[in-house]
């Protein structure tokens, strides 16, 4: 599945719900899907800087694309972490690189977040575009 695909289904599964705090449920329900990143990588080495909550994130690069797990002690956040690991997971560096996450604005979710919550998914993104970069450069030397 492409990125754009992903975003289009993240979309879909939201526009089922008007109310905001149903969103925030089901946000809560994708998080206990997240990819959980393997213990050793549960170090401040992994941990997302900018978050209000604590965030860990993981990369590997495998048969050319890059895997994502992570983990978070709030569970809001866990969602949020899930939402862009599906999204990002498993796809090339430029895939990656190239994606705009359009799906953030168009479920709502960046206006209803606090602006604490609003950096820390920011860092997120960053953090793995990054990752993508960094797998880029890897793979062309």
């Amino acid at each position: 599945m492409t990125i754009s695909e992903t975003q289009q289904q993240i979309i879909d599964e939201f526009s089922i719900f008007d109310d905001w705090l149903d969103k925030y449920n089901l946000l809560i329900e994708m998080g206990r899907d997240v990819p959980l990143i393997d213990a050793q990588y549960k170090s401040n080495n992994h941990l997302i800087t900018g978050c209000q909550s604590r965030v860990w994130l993981h990369a590997g690069f495998q048969d050319g694309n890059v895997i994502f797990t992570a983990d978070s002690d709030a569970v809001i956040t866990k969602g949020i972490v899930h939402l862009l690991i599906r999204v990002m997971s498993n796809h090339t560096p430029d895939e990656i690189l190239s994606a705009d996450l359009s799906f953030l604005d168009a479920i709502g979710l960046k206006e209803h977040l606090s602006p604490t919550r609003s950096n820390g998914l920011v860092s997120m993104v960053k953090q793995m575009k990054l990752y993508a970069q960094v797998y880029k450069l890897k793979s062309n030397s």
